[in-house]
């Protein structure tokens, strides 16, 4: 299973959607709230360039917001 890492805050939307589809498909993942942590935020900013959440990271692989069809691909689903 590839580590899945999301960079969220509270009252986002979209990551709700994402972190209920990783529940609803038995994905293990990673939170990190950015709207509390700085280190956090500032990790995500270098990662993604944005400073948009979600930031949803696959194997490496950084995806801005709630892409379903290339979470579903990056994690073979």
């Amino acid at each position: 299973m590839k580590e899945v890492i999301i960079y969220s805050t509270p009252t986002c939307h979209f990551c709700q959607l994402a972190k209920q589809f990783f529940k609803d498909n038995n994905i293990t993942y990673t939170e990190y709230d950015v709207l509390g942590d700085l280190e956090k935020r500032q990790e995500m900013m270098e990662k993604s360039g944005s400073l948009g959440v979600p930031v949803i990271v696959i194997g490496g692989e950084v995806i801005v917001g709630f892409d379903q069809p290339r979470v579903s691909s990056l994690l073979g689903i």
